[in-house]
């Protein structure tokens, strides 16, 4: 029944495991706390979330600048369950919201359950690219309802009964759809191109790509002496690490938490794969995406969960391979360079890709994913509206 009593507080709890998931949830709280409602929220997450006004029991994105082996790691997400778990017996929150990461995740939404209390799914997990079989775990933690980014998903979760609602790509609201056009390579030519470097946001992703980017953009400066980089990291400390491994004679510009704007002005982009591509795609930008992970565990584990055709967002969603990718990983930068060249070779081919970019990342631009996940909370808490 709807609770009438203005004057009452409600109490969410918001976990965030990764510094994307900690801008996401920022947006969230930010939209939520502009509805009126008196509410009070605390988590884990990062400095955009805190500074959004949500009170922070451990900065979870910390760990990624953190020097660790795995048992430290382990230990450290396990002291954050425990926390959790004394946190929701002595608080009680209203709600709990997790978003992303569901490898941790999952055990914040199962102690949540253990507490009586619901849980909200913010960033459906990727089940249907691998590990179909955890549906069934899914919706026994999914009490509070589930939110999907991508426009696929409430039909593929819907088809195995688990009801799911499309609230739009967060990284993609603020685009006016009307103003992605395709970009103009009319007078281009390869010896004076812009090219992002996009390594990613998570530690394990700048420690391997990174390097390999950078030794692909110096292959492409030996033959093209006047091209120019920009490499775009996810926060400050993302940054002074690009900037401490450096190869010098690229002389890299930075810029920091601009993917989409950085996209726009340049000719082409290497990136990490993940939600960096959709922004690369908005900006109607031609890209190769990379991913370095061990090809051992690949071949003994990886090919045999992972079920999807592609492996990149755009491609999954464009169906087909509109552009090239190099995951889940690669034993050499040669093909990478030898792809980057030919396309860049090539201003057809270029400006046909940023068409066709354009047009995927239209339907997904300029969409309210803030306030509709909002609605999907207001809904949960019962509040009279």
């Amino acid at each position: 029944m709807p609770m009438k009593d203005s004057d009452r507080t409600y109490r969410i709890f918001i976990s965030a495991a990764e510094p994307s998931g900690d801008k996401l949830c920022a947006k969230l709280i930010t939209a939520l706390k502009q509805r009126g409602y008196n509410i009070k929220i605390t988590g884990f997450g990062g400095q955009n979330m805190a500074r959004a006004g949500c009170l922070l029991l451990v900065n979870t994105t910390q760990k990624a600048a953190m020097t660790y082996n795995a048992f430290s790691h382990i230990l450290f997400f396990y002291r954050a369950i425990k926390k959790a778990q004394k946190h929701f017996a002595d608080a009680k929150p209203d709600l709990v919201i997790v978003c992303d990461s569901p490898s941790f995740n999952f055990h914040i939404a199962k102690a949540a359950k253990a507490a009586g209390i619901k849980t909200l799914f913010y960033v459906a997990p990727q089940l249907w690219a691998w590990a179909a079989w955890r549906i069934g775990k899914l919706k026994k933690l999914c009490t509070g309802g589930l939110a999907a980014i991508l426009p696929f998903e409430p039909d593929w979760f819907g088809n195995r009964g688990l009801e799911c609602q499309f609230v739009g790509n967060p990284l993609l609201e603020d685009i006016n759809a009307k103003q992605i056009a395709p970009k103009k390579y009319t007078n281009f030519s390869v010896s004076g191109a812009h090219i992002a470097l996009i390594p990613g946001s998570r530690k394990s992703e700048t420690e391997t790509l990174w390097p390999a980017m950078q030794h692909i953009a110096r292959r492409l400066k030996a033959r093209h002496p006047s091209v120019r980089f920009t490499a775009v990291a996810a926060n400050e400390q993302v940054e002074q690490a690009l900037r401490q491994n450096e190869m010098k004679i690229l002389r890299c510009n930075y810029a920091v938490d601009a993917v989409y704007d950085t996209a726009k002005k340049v000719d082409f982009s290497l990136v990490a794969s993940g939600s960096a591509t959709l922004q690369v795609a908005a900006a109607a930008c031609p890209m190769v995406i990379m991913y370095q992970s061990n090809k051992y565990l690949w071949h003994l584990v990886g090919k045999r969960i992972v079920k999807t055709k592609h492996l990149s967002l755009v491609n999954i969603l464009s169906q087909k391979e509109l552009v090239p990718e190099f995951m889940p990983y690669f034993s050499s930068i040669a093909p990478i360079v030898a792809v980057c060249e030919k396309l860049l070779d090539s201003p057809q081919k270029l400006s046909a890709l940023s068409v066709e970019l354009a047009e995927l990342a239209k339907p997904l631009a300029g969409i309210n994913t803030s306030q509709n996940i909002v609605k999907m909370i207001i809904d949960q808490l019962g509040v009279d509206k």
